[in-house]
């Protein structure tokens, strides 16, 4: 079994807060993730069919989101079928034990087989792992779980659950029930056509996938044995590792939760164990706040703020990268945390403003990649995409350029970085300094362009968590993959922190 704290103290100084190396710039050698992808596919949003597949979103955003009502049938299903009432996951990893938690995992690509090494690394031992949301780009079809599930995981030696997010939604949450549930398709419920806004949904609603059994039979021997098997009750569940609960909910399309929902997760968190809530959508995400709704009246937040329930921590993936927010709730101290660097593309850190949400400091506030190595990655993209060399700002600059903006200490030295006009303007046209216009880097580019920011080649800056139960302590760790082999050797501690139960 491998000594994660002995791994912890050479991440540390292996890191991105450390030098450049450590961030993956310059890689002299690739990993050997290259190795263990099945082929030379590059996930992308351009193609037209992938646009038409993933339009669910688009559709319940002016039409109406059915996700609840659906939610609720694969639920009442399950339980017809003898799940248990409280959708609880038993098991017994012992007194001190371990598990891993990643989030947005699946574009198949280089990107997420970059994160395999090091994942495999630092989980031998772990009890089990968790993906928290967004399983399977772009539409969550059980007939794509093969290359972008079971193979990349092949190796990892324990159960793997999951928590829906919205992309697996966009297959009405088909693939995810058959292939975590052992669920079969629901009884599709045909109406005449009414003029009106769920008829309208109606005529062009992509309907789930109809699974190929026997390519999805061949792609479970890939995870055959005994202790890699799992089982989950239904979309949301609660795993109840005896001194710790982990308490998953399935944020559908929209990112808030229907009431039935509502009303089982208040029943659930009424446990005075410590717990853990894993989430599809995160509540603190780029200095903004997110409660996350729930149906009839109420907020997963307010549960989770509820010092009863004593919840410790609060995890979420959907944005891809990662955040950790500590924030004080009457005397005590919940950390929301983002965790989506476990395949899919990387969302920009440069563009959060300094921290000051929840009365966070932006001293407290971590994120990987550093907002420095975040700006001088796009400008590096931008810069060869649009043949601009002036935009290119290096790692240095960046650290110095982003350091200065948000008015801290820069997290790793840069020693005589220069701060020119031509680099403050690059930084603004990229986002990370204010202008009323810049080039796009948000969510809504990756949504529909990310064909530009997809790359195939290190550094990746991917993450995962790597959580252990010792004592009293829990202990919270932040991993990175590059896609380089000195860091797939010792992978970078990027983030730790300790929280008592």
């Amino acid at each position: 079994m491998v000594d994660v704290g002995a791994a912890a103290a050479r991440g540390k100084q292996v890191s991105s807060r450390v030098s450049e190396e450590g961030a993956g710039w310059n890689c002299q050698e690739i990993g050997t993730f290259e190795r263990l992808r099945p082929n030379r596919d590059s996930f992308t949003w351009l193609s037209p069919r992938t646009l038409w597949r993933s339009r669910n979103e688009i559709l319940s955003q002016l039409f109406g989101d059915p996700s609840k009502e659906v939610r609720r049938r694969w639920v009442a299903a399950q339980r017809e079928h003898g799940a248990d009432p409280d959708l609880r996951i038993r098991i017994e990893p012992g007194d001190d034990f371990s598990f891993l938690v990643l989030g947005d995992t699946g574009e198949g690509d280089a990107s997420q087989y970059a994160v395999v090494p090091g994942l495999l690394k630092i989980g031998e031992g772990t009890a089990f792992a968790v993906v928290a949301s967004d399983v399977i780009y772009p539409t969550g079809s059980g007939n794509e779980y093969g290359d972008k599930f079971f193979r990349p995981y092949k190796d990892y030696r324990a159960p793997i659950y999951a928590v829906p997010g919205n992309h697996d939604w966009y297959d009405g949450l088909g693939g995810f029930m058959r292939v975590f549930c052992e669920a079969h398709a629901l009884k599709i419920e045909r109406q005449g056509f009414r003029l009106s806004p769920s008829g309208l949904r109606g005529l062009l609603w992509k309907k789930p996938d109809v699974v190929d059994e026997a390519a999805l039979a061949e792609a479970r021997t890939l995870r055959s044995l005994p202790e890699q098997q799992a089982m989950l009750p239904a979309p949301y569940w609660v795993i109840d590792a005896g001194r710790l609960l982990l308490v998953g909910i399935d944020t559908g399309i929209a990112g808030d939760i229907d009431r039935e929902q509502g009303e089982w997760l208040r029943r659930v968190s009424a446990d005075p164990r410590p717990k853990i809530l894993i989430t599809g959508k995160p509540i603190y995400v780029r200095n903004e706040y997110h409660p996350c709704a729930i149906e009839g009246g109420g907020t997963v937040d307010e549960i989770v703020r509820d010092p009863a329930n004593n919840y410790v921590a609060a995890i979420g993936g959907d944005v891809h990268n990662y955040e950790r927010y500590p924030v004080r709730v009457d005397g005590r101290v919940i950390q929301y945390i983002v965790s989506g660097g476990g395949g899919a593309f990387m969302h920009a850190t440069h563009t959060i403003p300094r921290v000051d949400v929840a009365g966070v400091r932006e001293d407290d506030f971590r994120c990987y990649p550093l907002r420095g190595d975040s700006l001088s990655f796009y400008s590096l993209l931008y810069s060869r995409r649009l043949r601009m060399r002036w935009l290119y700002i290096t790692p240095e600059e960046g650290l110095e350029l982003m350091s200065r903006q948000i008015g801290n200490t820069p997290p790793r030295p840069t020693p005589g970085a220069p701060v020119t006009a031509r680099t403050k303007w690059a930084a603004r046209l990229l986002g990370g300094w204010p202008m009323p216009f810049h080039l796009p880097v948000g969510r809504t580019f990756h949504r529909w362009i990310s064909e530009l920011s997809d790359w195939d080649t290190p550094p990746f800056f991917k993450s995962f968590l790597h959580l252990s139960v010792t004592g009293g302590l829990l202990k919270v760790r932040c991993f990175a993959a590059t896609g380089c082999l000195p860091q797939e050797i010792d992978p970078p501690l990027e983030d730790e922190v300790e929280i008592p139960l």
